[in-house]
C-alpha cells in the first residue's frame, strides 16, 4: 500500500512538472511525435514528461490549458495511474 502511495505521489510531481511545460507551449505548430502511453513506471516518467512538453510546444500552444491536460490524460493508461486518473477526472 506505501509503495503504491508513494508511486502515486512520485506521478503527481511528475504531472505537475508537465502542466508547467503544457502552460508555456505557445510555440508555431510543427510536425513530432506524439508521446507513449504512461502506465505510471517511475523508470519512464522522465521520458514521458520530457515527450509531453515536447509535443505541446509543438503542437498545442494555442489550446486552452484544460484541453492540454485532458490530451495528456489520454496518454495516462493503466496499472495504479489508471486509479490516479480517474480520481482526478471525477
Amino acid at each position: 500500500m506505501s509503495e503504491g502511495l508513494s508511486k502515486v505521489n512520485h506521478n503527481t510531481k511528475a504531472i505537475v512538472t508537465l502542466q508547467c511545460c503544457l502552460i508555456v507551449a505557445n510555440s508555431p505548430k510543427v510536425e513530432v511525435a506524439s508521446p507513449p502511453k504512461f502506465d505510471g513506471g517511475r523508470e519512464v516518467v522522465g521520458g514521458f514528461i520530457n515527450a509531453c512538453c515536447l509535443y505541446a510546444k509543438a503542437r498545442l500552444g494555442d489550446a486552452k490549458e484544460k484541453n492540454k491536460i485532458s490530451w495528456v490524460l489520454s496518454y495516462v493508461q493503466g496499472g495504479m495511474v489508471e486509479v490516479w486518473k480517474d480520481n482526478i477526472l471525477e
